[in-house]
Formats: C-alpha cells, structure tokens, sequence
C-alpha cells in the first residue's frame, strides 16, 4: 500500500469514476485502474464494483476510504510542516464553491494565486451553497465560498465580494417593456427557481420577502440546478428566473431575454468565504489571503 495508491482510490471514490479520476490527477485511465488493483492486492479485497455506467463502492471500500483520507490528511499536514521551513508554499488545495463564484470568478483568481505560487496543486469543486459548507465543515474542502449564508454549520463566514441577482423574463413578455413592477404583481407568473440548498435561492427568497410575499406563493413551475439552465428556460418562454446577473450578461446582450425593472432588482448580495473551525493549511492561508486583495 503507499500513498500514490491511496490517493488515487479517494479521487476514484469523489469523482464515480476511473476516467474523471485520471482526469484530475493527471494521469492516464490504464495508471488508475493499475493503482486501484495494487491497492486491493494489498489490503487482499474487492474495493470498488465496476459497473457498466458507474462504480460503488464495495464494504471493504467504505470501510478504507475514512483510514485513507485520514492518511493523506496527516501527510499533507507534514509536509506543510516542512514546508513552513522555506518560504516556498507547497502541498494541496481543496477549494468547494457555490455556483456563480465556481464558475465566473473564482477560476480566474486562481489562475493568478498559482503563477505566484507554482508549488501548489488545487482542486476545485462546484456545489449548491448547502454542500459547499457541510463540506468544509467536515474537511473535505480546506475552504469554501457561497453566494449566501447557510446558518446553523459549525464555520465561519467572511464577506468577500458581492454578485447582482436580476430578474428576468422572455422578451416578449409583457413585463419586457420596462414598467416598474412589485412582487405583489407577479404571484401568479410561472417561475423557473433553483434547487433547494443554492445560493442564488436563499438570496432570492429573501428579497422575496422584503417584497411582502411569501416564496410559497409564487407559481414555481420548474427547478433547475444552474443559473444557465434557468437562463434556457427563460428563453424558451417557461416564465420568470432570478439569477445571477454575470451569467445573464450574454442572453441580455442578444435580447433572447429581459430584465424586469423592480420588485427590489438587480439586487446586490454579498459573496463569503466560508472558512474551517480549525487550522488552515499554508496553501489555504496562502488563498485566503490572495483572495481578500484581488475581492
């Protein structure tokens, strides 16, 4: 058993699959299933049933994968210790983010946090808001950012940034002509919400409620699980969404969708860094801080 192996297990067990896991480690499918058959000649059982379309776990595999994680936790933690010895930052970096800061700004902000620190290797995931803090609160991610506060986790939140939620409809809609409009007005509109848990649906249903009206009133036709995938249906002319006004942007710039003028929008929300109730890594230090100067 060493630790390329056990490594490669855990990327197989988060991911579903051989092929995503060579993908996020680098190497080639073949190496993967190499690797996964060294590890369960070691341990002399079955880790992993290979299905056609997807793989699971087996009972030996759930009963590894907590002692493995623990492995390379406790080896990422020393060669951060040895690490703190030169100024050089080094080991991994386990980012989980909401979708709007997943995809439109965090990729960005660490394409510039490696150039200045070459030495560290980062993961990063994209989660509904809900997941991304259960998943640092349980050090599966060494920290996290959401479009909204989920209360009640054992983290702590810190304001970075801010996104604009807007309102959209179909261009021909008759709200697409620019009269101001109040959340009173649209409780019988079909709405295109996301899903339980996201971000963009707490901060929704907030401003939902400074407008009078209970989020369980409004006629909630669809939920979908990203922003864009409510931007398609806005367009196809399913009924209203409220999304992130960066992932609008394009469709409102070719006129395939409207803003709706009031009911509080565009919104101003704040973004947070969601961090750990423990010590950070020197990478995660290292981000953290590379974070609040380019936010």
């Amino acid at each position: 058993m060493n630790v390329s192996q056990l490594r490669t297990f855990i990327a197989v067990a988060d991911h579903g699959s051989f092929s995503a896991a060579a993908r996020v480690l680098g190497i080639s499918q073949p190496a993967v299933t190499m690797q996964i058959q060294g590890l369960e000649a070691d341990v002399a059982a079955t880790l992993i049933d290979r299905g056609y379309r997807k793989i699971a776990l087996t009972e030996a595999g759930r009963m590894l994968i907590p002692y493995a994680r623990r492995v390379i936790a406790e080896l990422d933690e020393a060669r951060d210790s040895i690490a703190s010895l030169s100024d050089i930052i080094t080991g991994r970096l386990t980012v989980a983010a909401s979708t709007t800061p997943g995809q439109y700004l965090l990729p960005r902000i660490l394409g510039g946090f490696l150039k200045d620190n070459p030495e560290v290797g980062v993961t990063l995931r994209v989660y509904d808001s809900t997941d991304v803090v259960e998943h640092v609160e349980a050090g599966d991610a060494d920290l996290g950012m959401t479009g909204a506060e989920v209360h009640g986790a054992r983290v702590l939140y810190e304001g970075l940034g801010t996104d604009d939620l807007a309102l959209i409809c179909p261009p021909g809609h008759r709200l697409a002509s620019g009269g101001a409009v109040t959340f009173l007005e649209l409780t019988d509109e079909p709405f295109i919400v996301r899903e339980l848990g996201s971000g963009t649906r707490i901060a929704a249903e907030e401003v939902i409620r400074r407008g009078n009206v209970d989020p369980a009133e409004l006629d909630v036709v669809m939920e979908l699980g990203t922003n864009e995938a409510i931007v398609s249906a806005v367009e196809g002319g399913m009924g209203l969404g409220i999304v992130s006004a960066q992932v609008a942007a394009k469709a409102l710039e070719l006129g395939t969708v409207a803003s709706v003028l009031g009911a509080g929008f565009p919104v101003r929300r704040p973004l947070f860094l969601v961090l750990p109730r423990r010590t950070l890594t020197r990478a995660a230090l290292a981000f953290a801080a590379y974070l609040r100067g380019a936010l």
